[in-house]
């Protein structure tokens, strides 16, 4: 294995990890605890499985992947409702599948060439590495609300020899 293929080897196998996680959190939490903030500084589970969406859209499906950029960032944290448990779920499943084909597609010449991402000037691989760090990030904050709200461990490893 050249080293460019375990690079994206794990980057996706860590992206993967991170969807059954959210979806085992939308599970066990109500429609309205989703949008819930723990506080006014703070964002709900839905604002930041919008915002996931987003920036993973962003860096790797528009940026990698040459599609247009569109995002709307600010009404990522604007949305007080308006998507379900299941619309949420689908949302992000559908923006990990689109940037995992992408990463997968990637070539040295693209993971060394510096784009412009907001207001960075960063290479193909300054996006994946962001995505992977960013999506880890905030579904542990979303892994960890959800234990406030329900007070339950949510058996990642349950079976697992650690």
């Amino acid at each position: 294995m050249n080293i460019t293929s375990e690079f994206i080897n794990q980057c996706v196998h860590r992206i993967e990890l991170n969807l059954p996680r959210i979806e085992k959190c939308l599970n066990v939490l109500t429609e309205e605890e989703v949008w819930q903030k723990p506080n006014k500084s703070s964002n709900s589970i839905g604002n930041l499985i919008l915002h996931l969406s987003g920036n993973i859209t962003q860096y790797i499906i528009s940026s990698l992947g040459h599609k247009p950029d569109n995002r709307k960032r600010d009404e990522e944290f604007s949305a007080r409702g308006g998507f379900t448990k299941h619309d949420l779920l689908e949302k992000i499943t559908s923006t990990v599948k689109q940037a995992v084909k992408v990463i997968r597609k990637t070539n040295d010449e693209e993971l060394e060439r510096v784009r412009k991402v907001q207001m960075y000037s960063i290479s193909g691989i300054a996006c994946i590495v962001h995505v992977t760090e960013h999506f880890s990030y905030h579904t542990g904050q979303i892994v960890f609300w959800t234990k406030m709200l329900k007070d339950k461990d949510l058996e990642f490893y349950k079976g697992a020899k650690l």
